[in-house]
């Protein structure tokens, strides 16, 4: 289930980033989301030894970015 959702994840990612290349730059902040949650299930999937500081600031940056992003999609006109 775990590499189910790593691919899920990388999809989401990528269509994220060619969104934002198509002029819609709130999506890179998408794409760095789903970018983290990408490295933290491989980290748990190969059982890669990284602090759980480490991963507690990259969730507060992916969450971040996710808020700045949909704040800017909510604001773009249609």
């Amino acid at each position: 289930m775990l590499i189910a959702a790593i691919v899920i994840e990388v999809a989401v990612a990528v269509v994220a980033v060619l969104a934002a290349l198509k002029g819609r730059p709130y999506f890179y902040g998408l794409a760095f989301t789903f970018g983290v949650y990408v490295l933290y299930d491989l980290a748990r999937l190969f059982e890669w030894d990284v602090g759980q500081g480490v991963l507690s600031l990259l969730f507060l940056l992916a969450s971040a970015s996710a808020l700045v992003a949909v704040w800017g999609l909510y604001r773009e006109k249609p």
